[in-house]
């Protein structure tokens, strides 16, 4: 049994990279709770869904422990504090409802995925294409997801203008986009230091994204003799073996 379960964990069969895609389904599950969560009132029914979902990342969270080999190290990563606090937000009706808003750092899972790449890349053709788009987005997605969190949990029963996460999520993309209708605003300090932090840190992540997209610092073109496929724009010769490349440009001709 042991042996079963660090093979679907660490090994490269079929078997354990469909339990990894399902353990990123999991993820995805339960950014969609919390979201469709904040519209419903707590009822029995939900804080019974918090207690399986925070069951279910503890039984996760646990096995990870026991297959890591350097276990202090696992203890002081950035992702290990955010699972714990998801178990923590998951098990309110326990921990008390004042550990709800932890539960957002659940969506930090996300970057748990970036170890699939390999494997992404091996499945999905777009994918291979298309990787800096896609993780560009997923980086602004959960940088998105995180503020919207953060604000609602800070502001819902306090600012009455936001009252669930739509309303947060509103005042994250119209601050992020510079647009700034005025209509929804931050109350108090922590509020206020919350929209710079979305000015500052989001702007970026929206300019690279849009860099990506538009003026990638890489393009494709597979070098004819090594096989090394990502280049520099203006690149000349392939960095790998010095064979002269042709890349198209933009310019007059």
């Amino acid at each position: 049994m042991l042996d079963r379960i660090r093979s679907l964990y660490e090994d490269e069969t079929a078997t354990a990279q469909r339990f990894r895609y399902a353990l990123l389904l999991f993820d995805l599950f339960t950014i969609a709770f919390v979201i469709v969560g904040s519209f419903l009132p707590r009822t029995v029914t939900l804080e019974i869904a918090d207690l399986i979902l925070g069951a279910l990342i503890l039984t996760d969270f646990l096995i990870r422990i026991w297959l890591e080999a350097d276990k202090k190290r696992f203890l002081f990563r950035l992702a290990t504090w955010a699972d714990i606090a998801a178990v923590l937000s998951f098990l309110a009706p326990i921990a008390g409802e004042g550990f709800g808003f932890l539960r957002i750092l659940r969506t930090l899972r996300l970057l748990h995925t970036y170890q699939l790449l390999v494997r992404l890349r091996q499945d999905f053709k777009f994918f291979r294409e298309h990787e800096d788009v896609v993780l560009a987005t997923v980086n602004l997605g959960v940088f998105l997801f995180v503020m919207t969190g953060l604000i609602y949990a800070s502001q819902v029963n306090v600012n009455p203008e936001i009252t669930n996460y739509a309303d947060a999520l509103y005042f994250t993309v119209t601050t992020l986009t510079t647009t700034g209708f005025g209509d929804i605003t931050l109350t108090g300090s922590g509020g206020r230091m919350l929209s710079v932090g979305v000015m500052i840190f989001g702007v970026t992540l929206f300019l690279r994204l849009l860099q990506v997209l538009f003026r990638p610092s890489k393009v494709r073109q597979e070098c004819k003799v090594c096989g090394l496929v990502l280049h520099d724009a203006d690149a000349v010769h392939c960095k790998h073996c010095g064979t002269i490349i042709h890349i198209r440009t933009e310019g007059d001709f």
